[in-house]
């Protein structure tokens, strides 16, 4: 009986190490046998005949479920899998949550696959979250989809490509861009990218944040080839900011990556972060109100007290009217 536990467990450990290799990419014959070999050494188990093993096993996986491509000269792929996760109700809970959100969004392809994955139903949605979220945009359309994918190829080739953009106003421009990646924001999915030769209003030198723009994904309108030559930069330029945080928010903690904090009082706590896109950091500090105060850099804290400034005088102007 102990021999037969050994041998159920060399191979439910087999099949599994097969799952876990081919879920992290496609492998050719030679290359998996080799890694299952050496898996099968540490695990003090026999190497015999390791290819007649793995074609056995791939062949178990399939009736199980386990969608597993090979053809002659070409590496075994994990295209799909109909095989049941075993999850907990908080996973299941977190998961229905995460689907919702994307179903919302429009990625209804998306969120269709969590809930088939997880075998996800109403009942599985949390009680004591309730969900209004109507984000502008719905990403199932064709061309949105179509855009998503050429920008997809862009970015991985990490080459110089340009778009043609149709801005808030209707006008449409073309940019060329070089470092880019998709980012959410508020419901909504941009394209981020490094404009080489971008305009700066602020600086004199290159790059700077000034050169990252936002391109939102329903605005565009034309995507051209790459161009070949690689990226330059690699890394977005950022600007180091400092800042603090009081009131309320006396005792914050940084919960972004790019944050840390420089000193932390009783009455408040200075941070500093550097961020890559100006106008999103500008919205969040303007949502704490008299909570936060800019230290650093001068001009943006300029800045800021004149947008405080037309802001209470947009107010003033309206009370002023109230009372005539």
């Amino acid at each position: 009986m102990s021999s037969n536990c050994k041998n159920t467990y060399n191979q439910i450990a087999f099949a599994l190490e097969i799952l876990k290799l081919l879920t992290e990419k496609p492998l050719k014959r030679t290359e998996l046998s080799q890694i299952l070999t050496e898996f099968l050494e540490k695990q003090g188990k026999s190497c015999d005949d390791v290819a007649q093993k793995l074609t056995r096993t791939i062949r178990q996986l399939r009736d199980c479920g386990f969608e597993i491509d090979c053809a002659p000269h070409h590496p075994y792929t994990l295209k799909n899998s109909n095989f049941p996760l075993i999850l907990t109700l908080p996973q299941r809970q977190a998961l229905y949550l995460a689907a919702h959100f994307l179903a919302d969004m429009g990625f209804s392809a998306q969120a269709s696959q969590i809930y088939r994955i997880g075998n996800l139903t109403e009942a599985d949605s949390p009680s004591d979250i309730k969900v209004d979220f109507n984000p502008p945009i719905d990403y199932s359309e064709t061309h949105i989809e179509e855009t998503v994918r050429q920008l997809q190829q862009r970015l991985e080739k990490r080459c110089y490509y340009a778009i043609r953009y149709l801005n808030s106003k209707g006008k449409e421009n073309t940019h060329d861009l070089g470092l880019s990646e998709f980012r959410l924001h508020n419901g909504v999915l941009y394209l981020f990218a490094h404009l080489p030769t971008g305009f700066s209003r602020r600086f004199s030198t290159q790059p700077n944040i000034e050169q990252n723009l936002l391109f939102r994904i329903d605005r565009i309108t034309y995507i051209y080839p790459s161009s070949g030559n690689l990226w330059f930069w690699h890394e977005f330029p950022t600007l180091t900011i400092h800042y603090r945080m009081k009131g309320v928010l006396a005792t914050y903690q940084p919960r972004r990556h790019h944050e840390r904090v420089l000193k932390r009082h009783e009455e408040y706590v200075d941070i500093e972060t550097k961020e890559d896109y100006l106008f999103w950091f500008r919205q969040r500090i303007l949502q704490y109100g008299s909570n936060v105060q800019i230290l650093e850099p001068q001009w943006l804290v300029q800045e800021i007290v004149q947008e405080l400034f037309q802001t209470y005088q947009n107010y003033n102007n309206l009370i002023s009217q109230e009372n005539v």
